[in-house]
């Protein structure tokens, strides 16, 4: 392989016509299709990652991403040959899942897919004439179903799922719109299409069972199972501006033409084909997608409508409106009305909007910017820059900028800043551009128009032309590499220009078929150029002359390029190859040195690094090579996927760190470029990119002219608002004057109205109090009179009481006569009735078992008749069963109510007996009673003709249970599904635990080092405590020593003071000899004591001798104490350390243990739950349980005896270390010994708590 590396760093472009090309990953990534490419971009931070193409493939064709954002299907045509490619979006970088390529059926390509709800399974739609739709199990590349969706090879847009069920899927295309469900392994049609067919374009589910559809004439339809609920029509608001013919929007599309590779999709060319015969005024709607509030649709070119759910209907009604805003570069308004939205995609959030349009544009917008306008429409945003939406016919760069500038069909100039990816310049003309080239300085280009060569300058924020040249067409331009001329080709002749006077010096004539590359050598004195007529010339540009040449007639070459040191031209053309041309030392002519195959594929561009030491080819199918340089023998380089189309330019920054691509898909991309060991292939930059720019003097004049208008307009505001401010100030302060004095004169009134109510008050409490005095009187002499004529009152109707009771007894012996005769004949009356609707029962019997013959006869030919008539069964079988299942649903609880009603009638008849033994009721409710046994005897009739009815039902639900059964039978199928997943899934936790034990691992490692480290320092701190003790001491020693001295010298300078004094006394008697002699004695016996001097001497000698004996020997008893003091502390606090290690791991393993006990109860739990295992026991099946209980209870006693083992070793432990501190109480005790570095050990009962917390 080729020492030479090259890796995609950022891509300018979209192809939009891949099926469902752009949606979320989550909430700041977003995933499009750009080249061969798919790329995951973050919108905030910038970046982009890559998913390329597989190899050898001419072009995605479709995107689906799964609900939970795990796997990507694409698409695409590999040699020819379908392949769907699944790729696993959660790894990095993303890597392929599965390849789906090996077909039983007849297909195309896949135009159309998308995940089931739990991501298991996928749907794809193949093209016409086969239009084939297969629903795969794609893990296991299983086909599960497959059926043909249409026989008229009518175009199909969309397919998808349910987003609550597996088995339902939506397809729509022209003229169909039809729901299938997935059952006994085919799919089925479940609904039917009523009234006339539509070109169905787009569609979304906005309920489990709901679906809003898009068609070609603007309408928008709501399905709810397959029947329509909801119709509206999309009416074009606001008529364009240049009200143009079909013929002139043709021609102006026909400009842009996308390469058939680029374009697989028939959904949006066939959807224009289709519809262009019909109303083209309507607007099309090719995308819907839903949120939570309702769905966004395109509304025709340029427009996104919002509808939103009404709330107490199941309609939507139009809310928002959102628009394409007018590009102010372009110089067509009306271009924005003419890009029509292809996809629509919500964040998962919903705060975003995003939108790919026809022209390879990507917009977005924020959701809350559509609700604060209201009334006027919204407008979108460029989600990252305007894009080419056409083929890139030119493209350069130069050398103090990092500048690249690209021309394109689409008519428009775009410079892009490679260093941060972003757009610098964007410009629309007129005319097409088919050639580019960029002055070194990064001030100039000049481009190559369909009328006239123009050179221009790049100001600021515009592109001007200063200078225009009569050559129409020129597809190829090239300023030389020191700026000073350039190069332009008018058909096939090469006209050089000056820079400085903008002349034409010279024109070099000698191609007879059109010239397709230009090259300068390294110092400007040579040009070489190839053409179609298979000529490759290398000009004199001092003569203008050409020096060398060679002609290949049978090849027709598309690019040529020079060595670094401008001996060997390499060229590559239509014949598959790549040639080394070197100059003839004798002749002329040039000689082909060596050929090299290009292996199928043709060679579109070829580019040599600076250094000349690598080289890069591009293809015809969009691919890079990377070689090295000189070219070796044999097959040797890297191939990339870069582009959906043929490469058209190529080129390498002037540092050799970047390659720039270019191609037919209208997509740049950049590359970093490496050598095989990773290194970058770097030239030494003396100089820093430039920062200048160019700017008009005109322009500076308009905006220093803008600066000062704008300035004094802000004095003059800043002068008016003083004024306004001071003038509200004393407007302000004048009301609150007003206010206050109105305050106040409020206060006083309310003051004096306060007092009148206050004296009116008293007034009011001293006449209540009289008034309740009278009325207390006149209560009071009221109730005496009462009191008398109640009692009179009471005396007579207990007399009238007496009377009644004597009535009562009589008229209670009459009723105990009347219902014993009652019940007589009530108990004959009911035996009768008894054995006549026995007779009845045994006749209808009879009538039951030859009805239930009759069923089984019906039965038999009814499935006959079914085989027969499968097709119409299936809507027919829905009626009935609805019908039957509200007959069902209402015999039920007509069965419900009567038996109710009996049930009320017994509890009324108990109720009855109990009131005629308490002798309570009389004989009205006894004829009731009569009344109520006769409608009892009626509904007992309504009973029995229930139970025919019952019979008859309960022979549908036989039906009903077998279909039932069946769906168990699945349903355990699925479970069984389940648990291999599950199992699978075990699989992959236990390897993902694996891991985190090595990390456990390595962290408990590092803690025992950081623990020996930890020891070392409590060791050093000992030392240094012990070494700053001994230091005190001898300091408090040398300053009791020091004390001494002092004290001596103070007592030996008053000695000398004293023996001063007497001599100075001595001297006074200096004449007289006597006195002097006594007085020198007294002198000497005083001050000197010979033998006194001499043993004080000695003694003092003796003592500073002994003295020093034994503190020497104590200091080393002292150092030999303190040693072993260190060893003993120690030995004992490694001892002690170990214990605590000890103790500490065995309490993070017990509650590891744990943890995993109750992980794993929980997994077993949980997979009971889903194999159906914790089931309640039928009464049949509690013999058979019974052992299992069993071996049940033999679990808990296990675990009994592994907690009382653990609750020993726990006690062993606690025991060993109570006896360790003991022992270091012990050592405490000693004089001198403390605890390491000031370490308190836990108290032993709060490290038992804690224990048996953790225990328990």
């Amino acid at each position: 392989m080729s020492a030479v590396v090259a890796q995609t760093l950022h891509v300018f472009g979209l192809r939009s016509h891949v099926a469902n090309n752009i949606f979320y990953f989550d909430e700041q990534i977003i995933i499009f299709p750009s080249g061969n490419h798919c790329v995951k971009y973050n919108v905030d931070q910038k970046w982009q990652k890559f998913i390329p193409g597989s190899d050898k493939s001419q072009g995605m064709l479709a995107l689906s991403i799964s609900p939970n954002r795990r796997y990507l299907a694409i698409s695409e045509t590999v040699q020819e040959k379908p392949a769907i490619t699944i790729y696993e979006l959660s790894s990095v970088p993303c890597r392929k899942r599965k390849v789906l390529n090996n077909f039983d059926f007849q297909v195309q390509k896949f135009i159309s897919m998308a995940f089931s709800p739990d991501s298991k399974y996928l749907l794809a739609q193949t093209s016409p004439p086969e239009s084939n739709l297969v629903y795969w199990l794609w893990e296991k590349q299983k086909v599960m179903a497959i059926v043909r969706i249409d026989t008229q090879n009518n175009p199909i847009y969309q397919v998808s799922f349910s987003p609550q069920d597996n088995t339902q899927v939506c397809v729509t295309g022209n003229g169909m719109f039809k729901l299938l469900r997935f059952t006994e392994g085919t799919l089925k049609q479940t609904n039917f299409q009523r009234g006339e067919p539509q070109n169905y374009l787009a569609h979304t589910w906005v309920a489990d069972d709901k679906i809003v559809v898009g068609t070609d004439t603007g309408k928008l339809f709501l399905f709810e199972s397959g029947d329509q609920r909801w119709e509206t029509s999309i009416m074009v608001k606001e008529p364009t501006h240049d009200s143009k013919s079909l013929d002139d929007i043709q021609e102006s599309e026909s400009l842009i033409e996308f390469p058939p590779v680029s374009s697989p999709l028939p959904s949006y060319e066939q959807m224009v084909a289709t519809s262009s015969h019909s109303q083209l005024s309507m607007p099309q709607v090719f995308a819907i997608a839903a949120y939570s509030k309702g769905f966004a649709c395109s509304a025709g070119p340029g427009r996104v409508l919002l509808f939103e759910k009404m709330e107490e209907k199941d309609f939507y009604r139009e809310s928002r409106e959102i628009r394409i805003p007018v590009d102010p570069q372009s110089n067509d308004p009306s271009q924005s009305n003419k890009q029509d939205v292809l996809c629509l995609c919500f964040s998962p959030s919903e705060e975003t909007l995003v939108a790919s349009t026809s022209k390879n544009q990507l917009y977005s917008i924020t959701m809350s910017l559509t609700e604060i306008s209201k009334g006027e429409p919204a407008h979108f945003e460029y989600l990252m820059y305007p894009l080419h939406s056409a083929p890139i016919t030119g493209l350069a760069t130069c050398i103090r900028k990092p500048l690249i500038a690209t021309c394109s069909l689409d008519r428009s100039i775009r410079i892009w800043n490679y260093e941060t990816n972003t757009l610098e310049l964007f410009k629309e003309y007129q005319e097409e551009a088919y050639s580019i080239s960029l002055h070194p300085s990064g001030h100039f280009i000049v481009v190559g128009f369909a009328d006239k060569l123009r050179l221009m300058n790049l100001l600021i924020d515009d592109i001007r032309s200063f200078k225009e040249y009569s050559i129409r067409g020129c597809r190829e331009c090239s300023f030389s590499n020191g700026g000073h001329l350039f190069a332009a080709v008018n058909g096939n002749v090469i006209h050089v220009y000056t820079t400085t006077n903008l002349e034409n010096i010279s024109s070099l004539k000698g191609h007879t078929g059109k010239i397709r590359s230009i090259v300068w050598n390294a110092d400007d004195s040579k040009l070489i150029s190839g053409g179609t007529d298979g000529a490759v010339y290398e000009w004199n540009l001092s003569t203008g002359k050409r020096e060398t040449e060679c002609v290949l007639k049978s090849c027709s070459y598309n690019c040529v390029t020079v060595s670094p040191d401008a001996k060997i031209i390499l060229a590559v053309g239509s014949d598959h190859t790549l040639k080394e041309i070197a100059d003839s030392s004798e002749l002329p002519v040039s000689q082909i040195l060596r050929e090299i195959s290009a292996f199928d594929v043709t060679y579109t561009t070829i580019v040599i690094s600076h250094s000349g030491r690598m080289m890069f080819v591009g293809t015809s199918v969009g691919t890079i090579r990377a070689m090295k340089y000189p070219l070796p023998l044999q097959k040797e380089f890297n191939e990339y996927q870069a582009h959906a189309g043929p490469i058209t330019k190529m080129l390498l920054t002037f540092d050799d760190q970047f390659l720039l691509t270019a191609a037919e898909d209208g997509c740049l991309f950049t590359w970093k470029v490496f050598d095989k060991d990773g290194r970058g292939i770097k030239r030494e930059r003396e100089v820093g990119f430039a920062e200048e720019v160019l700017v008009t003097k005109t322009d500076m004049e308009e905006k220093a002219q803008v600066m000062l208008e704008l300035k004094t307009r802000v004095e003059e505001l800043k002068m008016e608002n003083e004024y306004q401010l001071r003038l509200k100030d004393m407007n302000y302060s004048e009301k609150i004057k007003e206010l206050t004095d109105k305050f106040i004169q409020e206060m006083e009134s309310l003051k004096t109205k306060n007092q009148v109510l206050r004296t009116e008050k008293e007034k009011q409490d001293v006449y209540h109090r009289e008034h309740i005095e009278d009325l207390l009187d006149k209560q009071s002499r009221e109730l005496q009179d009462l009191e008398c004529c109640n009692n009179q009152k009471l005396l007579l109707e207990y007399e009238k009481y007496q009377e009644l009771q004597l009535k009562s007894q009589r008229m209670q012996e009459e009723y105990e006569k009347q219902l014993r005769d009652n019940d007589e004949t009530k108990s004959q009356a009911l035996e009768e009735l008894t054995e006549f609707y026995e007779a009845k029962l045994q006749e209808k019997t009879t009538l039951l078992e030859e009805a239930q013959e009759d069923v089984r006869q019906q039965l038999r030919e009814f499935e006959e008749t079914k085989k027969q008539i499968e097709e119409d069964e299936d809507r027919e079988i829905q009626d009935i069963k609805t019908k039957y299942e509200k007959k069902l649903r209402d015999e039920k609880e007509s069965n419900l109510r009567l038996k109710g009603e009996t049930g009320i009638m017994r509890k009324k008849f108990s109720s009855l007996q109990k009131e005629i033994e308490e002798r309570t009721n009389d004989i009205e409710t006894l004829k009731g009673e009569q009344v109520k046994l006769q409608g009892v005897i009626k509904s007992l009739e309504k009973d029995i003709q229930g139970l025919k009815r019952e019979i008859q039902e309960r022979d549908e639900t036989i039906q009903d249970k077998e279909k039932r059964i069946y769906d168990l039978k699945k349903k355990n199928q699925e479970l069984g599904k389940f648990k291999f997943v599950l199992d699978y899934k075990i699989k992959e936790l236990k390897k993902q635990i694996e891991p985190r034990e090595n990390e456990i691992r390595v962290m408990k490692e590092q803690i025992q080092e950081m623990e020996a480290e930890l020891e070392n320092f409590h060791k050093q701190n000992t030392q240094l405590e012990l070494n700053i003790t001994a230091l005190w001491q001898k300091l408090r020693a040398t300053d009791q020593e020091m004390r001494r001295e002092r004290q001596k010298e103070r007592d030996l300078e008053a000695l000398v003071k004293r023996f001063k004094t007497d001599l100075h006394n001595c001297v006074a008697y200096i004449q007289e000899p006597r006195l002097l002699k006594e007085k020198i004695r007294g002198l000497f016996e005083k001050y000197v004591q010979r033998a006194d001097m001499v043993e004080i001497a000695g003694l003092n000698t003796d003592l500073q001798q002994e003295y020093a004996r034994q503190r020497e020997h104590l200091e080393r008893n002292l150092a030999t104490l303190k040693k072993k003091m260190v060893k003993e502390g120690e030995l004992h606090r490694t001892d002690y350390v170990r214990i605590m290690q000890e103790n500490v791991s065995l309490l993070k393993e017990m509650n590891e243990l744990r943890r995993e006990l109750k992980f794993t109860r929980s997994q077993v739990y949980d997979l009971e739950a889903a194999l159906k295992l914790t089931k309640k026991v039928r009464p049949q099946e509690v013999s058979k349980t019974e052992p299992s209980r069993d071996m049940l209870s033999t679990a808990p006693t296990a675990r009994l005896n592994e907690q009382e083992e653990t609750g020993r070793i726990i006690e062993m432990q606690r025991l060993e270390i109570q006896r360790l501190r003991d022992q270091i109480q012990e050592q405490e005790q000693i004089t001198g010994f403390h605890t390491l570095a000031g370490v308190r050990l836990p108290s032993l009962s709060n490290s038992e708590v804690d224990l048996e917390v953790k225990t328990n």
